[in-house]
């Protein structure tokens, strides 16, 4: 039986390994290759990079620490999680693993605007569409922005990114549902709001297009802002709790509801930051070796 699995081989989950290995555990991570990370074209704002790094290069590097040190990673899907007496197993395929505790560090998958897959790849990369206003906000500073979403969160964002840039559109998906006071904060703020639909994405000169019933708009960047799936699903199967959104409730050392199973990251409620997910990998790695240590005394 192994001390702990990690799922996840984003950020969190690859602190925590590299913690708990170098805490001498025997760790087994699972990785299905989907971290939101790697969808980073460059991050300028995760410190001792002062030129900024890729999303992939971030990855990489820390699955070789981790792997230094001793980590078992395997790349595959856990497809079930279950208690069981004196740990947990998880169900990868036909076989199962077991482990006296567990990180989960699955992260979440962005909802995505209503623009061919292999365009909206392309516009990520080229920055024309972008995720993250705290991440990246300060590159749009002065820029044309476009916010696509509506209702109290479509708002929040375009009011956080007006904090960069003077033009800031805010796109409805199809109408907007927002209350008098948002409506009365944007205009203040000089939001522009147009109703959609959008169609006719497409990227042209450093910018990206799309037609609403108004017309044709460009613009250089667009901020998606159409919520997210939490990807806490084995954890609840397994017994945790998750608030209405999904997200796993943790304390402030990372235990879920359920004993001996932690998480980290975007998949418990938080600031959705790379350093932010490695603070509290950091944090329950720490813990998950304090608790198997009051079990089994860990002298070496």
């Amino acid at each position: 039986m192994d001390d702990c699995i990690i799922i996840g081989g984003g950020p969190a989950g690859l602190t925590a390994a590299i913690y708990l290995s170098r805490y001498h555990l025997k760790i087994r991570l699972f990785d299905c290759g989907s971290s939101r990370a790697a969808l980073i074209p460059c991050t300028h704002n995760h410190a001792g990079y002062p030129e900024g790094i890729s999303g992939l290069d971030l990855l990489a590097a820390m699955r070789a620490q981790a792997e230094k040190y001793g980590t078992v990673r395997e790349a595959a899907k856990v497809m079930g999680l279950r208690a069981i007496e004196g740990g947990f197993a998880a169900r990868i395929g036909e076989r199962e693993v077991r482990a006296r505790s567990v990180l989960l560090a699955t992260g979440v998958v962005n909802h995505r605007p209503p623009m061919p897959d292999a365009l909206h790849d392309i516009a990520l990369a080229k920055g024309q569409i972008r995720y993250c206003p705290v991440c990246d906000g300060y590159e749009v500073t002065d820029r044309r922005v476009a916010v696509y979403g509506t209702g109290e969160h479509g708002a929040r964002e375009a009011l956080f990114v007006r904090s960069f840039t003077q033009d800031v559109t805010l796109i409805a998906p199809d109408r907007h549902d927002l209350p008098p006071e948002q409506i009365e904060q944007l205009e203040d703020a000089g939001v522009a709001r147009v109703e959609g639909p959008a169609a006719d994405w497409a990227l042209e000169d450093d910018q990206i297009l799309l037609t609403v019933p108004s017309g044709q708009l460009r613009f250089d960047s667009l901020y998606p802002a159409l919520g997210s799936h939490i990807r806490s699903e084995l954890a609840v199967e397994a017994g945790a709790r998750a608030d209405d959104s999904g997200c796993l409730e943790v304390d402030d050392h990372q235990r879920t509801s359920l004993p001996g199973l932690f998480a980290a990251g975007d998949v418990a409620k938080g600031l959705d930051q790379i350093s932010h997910a490695m603070g509290e990998a950091g944090v329950a790695a720490t813990t998950i070796r304090n608790m198997l240590n009051a079990e089994t005394p860990l002298w070496r």
